[in-house]
């Protein structure tokens, strides 16, 4: 019987009940890790991983009219770069996610911060179109990539056991969200107040907050609540080249980033064109972060009930009913509000229940990676929208022929999604090791 007891650090001190008093008692259970390393800290962390990344890039829109007027270049040229940026994000993930799943993701997120800030910076030094497309293009998608808050995602889904990945999914989602929400305002404000080229540079030095966040995540390339298995990852890769329904999500997800992408760019360009004003355009991409948090959590508590694709068939047709509301409401400025509230709630309610498939179907172990290669097709489908909204607009005049696209798109999209097989594949896990008996002692 312990008479006294005390822990500090993990430590279990105790005396009394025939034991010396100071006798040092670890056992497995008094091990404990610091708080900064539970799951609700690399929660925390992540969501801010999630937020200022993802915060950052969605309000790149935001600088399309003063730096298309200031530098005299149509807005083809301006798509054309965040479209490159797009793909480089997209072409760029699996490698980074590969990396993640290999090493873990520390690392992996800090030297993509690093580089981030360094295409934002160069950005707003970008005189000539060449030096755009190679700074806001090439390297801001490539540091997107390396600190994406997908990333960040799997880092969330490792933290917590299976029963609770949907939802963590959708928290995680939520918190870009909460970026686009935080950042629209004061990348408008700052625009506003110092200039372009200022408000680029301080998002470049508000993009190295990451740096010590990431210090935060666990270096692991295992998953809370896992069965470790013998696959490699690539056995991984080609399982999922073969799976039907993989293939089927991949095409899916390029209408989501046909979709959100066009609307990041060129909805504030679309709302001045109304004779709305900018604050309204900013306002309503901060309308759509904001509604998207209670979108991506409902999406993530939804896919932990119920099936995950014909959640997803749902919110592709939802985006075509509420575009189509748009296009034949008046477009005022209350029109234009309660647009961006119905599309925020569908906004990236997409995430959680696309990983949450690829997750239940073929583990956690190689999510990064897997989901990675899906972001692709979701980049691709972003570039396409970006370069085509600013193509589309310079030789019409107008936006109207893309939201029709748009519409279709995503009808397309929500027929592929039913076809898919949800069920989990069978796992071969790894043998572990008999415990050796020695038979002298018998």
């Amino acid at each position: 019987m312990v008479l006294w007891d005390f822990r500090f650090g993990g430590l279990a001190f105790g005396g009394g009940g025939g034991q010396k008093k100071g006798v040092i008692l670890v056992t497995p259970s008094n091990i404990r890790s610091p708080a900064w390393k539970s799951p609700a800290a690399v929660i925390i962390a992540g969501c801010l991983i999630g937020m200022i990344g993802f915060g950052i890039r969605s309000i790149f829109g935001l600088f399309l009219t003063p730096m298309t007027l200031a530098q005299d270049w149509t807005r083809e040229t301006f798509a054309l770069a965040l479209a490159i940026q797009n793909l480089l994000w997209g072409i760029g993930l699996p490698f980074a996610g590969a990396l993640a799943d290999r090493y873990g993701p520390r690392y992996i997120l800090v030297g993509g911060a690093v580089v981030y800030s360094a295409g934002i910076w160069g950005m707003a030094q970008a005189q000539d179109v060449l030096i755009l497309h190679l700074t806001a293009g090439v390297v801001v998608g490539a540091g997107v990539a390396f600190t994406a808050f997908s990333l960040a995602m799997v880092a969330i889904a490792r933290a917590v056991g299976p029963q609770h990945r949907s939802l963590a999914l959708g928290l995680g989602t939520a918190a870009g969200s909460m970026g686009q929400v935080f950042f629209s305002p004061i990348g408008q404000g700052f625009i506003g107040s110092f200039g372009w080229q200022s408000a680029l540079l301080w998002l470049a030095a508000i993009s190295l907050v990451i740096v010590p966040l990431a210090f935060l995540v666990p270096n692991t390339t295992t998953a809370k609540g896992e069965e470790t298995t013998d696959q490699t990852m690539g056995e991984a890769l080609v399982e999922a080249r073969s799976h039907r329904g993989y293939l089927l999500l991949n095409a899916g997800f390029f209408a989501c980033g046909f979709h959100i992408a066009f609307i990041t760019v060129h909805f504030p360009a679309f709302v001045q064109d109304l004779g709305l004003g900018a604050i309204v355009g900013a306002v309503a991409i901060s309308l759509i972060g904001v509604f998207n948090i209670f979108g991506s959590f409902g999406s993530g508590l939804y896919g932990q009930r119920w099936s995950k694709k014909r959640g997803l068939s749902t919110l592709y047709i939802l985006r075509s009913v509420i575009t189509l509301a748009m296009l034949i409401a008046p477009r005022t400025e209350p029109a234009i509000y309660l647009f961006a509230v119905g599309l925020g709630l569908l906004w990236l309610a997409t995430v959680p229940l696309t990983s949450g498939i690829v997750e239940q179907v073929f583990g956690v172990r190689y999510l990064a990676t897997l989901f990675g290669v899906v972001f692709l097709s979701h980049q691709i489908g972003s570039f396409t929208g970006v370069w085509l909204g600013g193509y589309i607009y310079d030789h019409t005049g107008s936006y109207d022929l893309m939201w029709w696209i748009a519409i279709g798109v995503n009808l397309i999209a929500a027929a592929l999604h039913l076809p898919i097989d949800e069920r989990p594949l069978p796992r071969r896990l790894k043998p572990h090791p008999l415990p050796r008996i020695d038979h002298a002692d018998e």
